[in-house]
């Protein structure tokens, strides 16, 4: 999806003479009117007035006519294809709002008119701001269900680190709105984490503001590169993407409002990791231990619940079946045996005696001698 670049006026981009002489017209961008090319020509006529009081610049100019006349169509050019494409972008952003106002907010007009009033979401979220991952989308969150704070890398710094645009949402959402979970969504290819395990720690960071910023996950860098130094250096991003999770849920403690709410089982904290690659999130929840005051970096407190969700998939419904009808209770049924009469015991012949047998008795044989 192609970007939206939005330019200021400078004394290097002039309008066509068409533009200039033609009536302001107004653009109605969300419910506001913007004359956008008056401040443009303003600014123009202005830069012209100074050029014609600067006599170096006239010299200058004249010297270099030629050329600059075709700089300056060359720009008029640009400039044109510019405002054509952004004007179809905003064609496109337009359709998409008022297709919003017309399918959703005006089919839900209670539920946003009570979101007027106020806001009461159960979820802080802390994402990286890459364009690829967007929590309302891979997770469903719906208008007043989250209070969300997107940067570089999904960090947390430290509270020793002093105040931040994160630190300030994090005040907010857990003294002010009283969140009843803090998840910290990091996800693949994460370029703040790639730039992070690119740095080296005698290099000077203060001269980029990325640099400056990813600085907050040198710990997990540290802890990435003793623990699989053995691998290629993207595996070794992959694993500090989780890594810097961990490092920032550990930091979180580090805020005594955030602390004391974790401790009295009012808030739970939660690391997620989304892999747009295959499609798959990984979610698992910090283990606080309630009787240690101070945090470190030990691993043991991040409990290894981690469990693998396949994304995009809807959930089953749990199958409900009626309840099966009492059966009723079948009466025994009472049997009668018939009695039946004696029978007459049969009269058995009498069997007569048989003769005893009697055998000859055979003689005894003599002994013989040998002589």
């Amino acid at each position: 999806m192609s970007q939206a670049v939005f330019q200021f006026s400078s004394p290097t981009v002039s309008l066509p003479m068409e533009v200039m002489k033609s009536p302001a017209k107004s653009v109605t961008i969300f419910g506001s009117q913007l004359k956008s090319w008056e401040i443009e020509q303003q600014t123009h006529l202005r830069f012209l007035d100074s050029f014609k009081r600067t006599p170096t610049l006239r010299l200058k100019a004249s010297r270099e006519s030629t050329g600059l006349t075709q700089e300056i169509i060359d720009n008029q050019q640009k400039s044109i294809g510019t405002i054509e494409k952004g004007s179809d972008t905003f064609k496109e952003m337009r359709h998409r709002f008022l297709s919003f106002k017309k399918d959703k907010y005006l089919e839900n007009l209670e539920h946003y008119q009570t979101l007027a009033k106020g806001q009461a979401p159960k979820f802080m979220v802390i994402a990286c701001a890459d364009s690829r991952v967007c929590p309302s989308s891979i997770l469903g969150f719906q208008p007043g269900e989250a209070f969300v704070v997107r940067n570089v890398a999904n960090l947390v710094p430290p509270h020793e680190n002093g105040p931040t645009e994160t630190n300030a949402a994090l005040e907010f959402a857990v003294n002010s709105l009283e969140v009843e979970n803090i998840l910290v969504v990091g996800h693949s290819c994460c370029g703040g984490i790639h730039a992070l395990m690119s740095m080296q720690d005698e290099i000077n960071s203060s001269n980029s503001f990325i640099k400056s910023w990813v600085v907050v996950g040198k710990a997990a860098r540290l802890r990435t590169k003793a623990a699989v130094s053995n691998l290629d250096f993207d595996q070794q991003c992959r694993h500090c993407e989780k890594e810097s999770i961990n490092k920032s849920l550990l930091n979180l403690l580090t805020y005594p409002w955030i602390e004391d709410r974790v401790e009295k089982g009012m808030l739970s904290l939660h690391g997620g990791y989304y892999n747009f690659v295959d499609c798959t999130f990984e979610k698992w929840t910090l283990s606080c231990d309630r009787h240690r005051s101070k945090v470190d970096d030990d691993c043991k407190r991040v409990a290894a619940s981690r469990h693998l969700l396949e994304a995009g998939l809807p959930e089953i419904p749990k199958l409900e079946f009626p309840p099966f009808p009492e059966i009723p209770t079948l009466p025994k049924p009472e049997l009668t045996i018939p009695e039946f009469p004696d029978l007459p015991k049969p009269e058995l012949p009498e069997i007569p005696e048989l003769p005893k047998l009697t055998f000859p008795t055979i003689p005894e044989p003599h002994s013989t001698t040998n002589p």
